[in-house]
């Protein structure tokens, strides 16, 4: 690519994030996609940790 011009790459099977690319692009512009993305975000962090809390607890148990 030309210098200027920034890239993204999203892995094979990575549709999740890639909307959740597209949603930030997006979210520039649009405040109310903004507020989703937060939204949505916090779910998945929320999510990713009960799933960390949930595998140390099988290997404590």
């Amino acid at each position: 690519m030309p210098p200027g011009v920034p890239v993204a790459t999203v892995a094979i099977d990575g549709a999740k994030n890639a909307a959740f690319l597209a949603a930030r692009i997006l979210a520039l512009k649009h405040p109310e996609i903004d507020q989703a993305l937060e939204t949505a975000a916090q779910a998945e962090r929320e999510r990713y940790e009960r799933s960390a809390d949930d595998a140390l607890a099988k290997l404590t148990a």
